[in-house]
């Protein structure tokens, strides 16, 4: 039982995001993720076209 109110005591000491912060964290994931993935969508053509000159 013990470890159950420490668990319940730590949840409470827990200091939870507001629901505009998750907005704005969850919007920085998803805007990185799209630049991450156009930049290496660049670089593999690049690296396609590059590949294909020798070939």
């Amino acid at each position: 039982m013990k470890f159950l109110k420490d668990v319940k005591q730590t949840m409470k000491d827990v200091t939870w995001p507001t629901a505009r912060e998750n907005r704005r964290d969850t919007s920085t994931v998803i805007l990185m993720t799209l630049a991450f993935a156009i930049f290496f969508a660049i670089v593999d053509y690049l690296v396609q076209f590059v590949l294909q000159l020798f070939v």
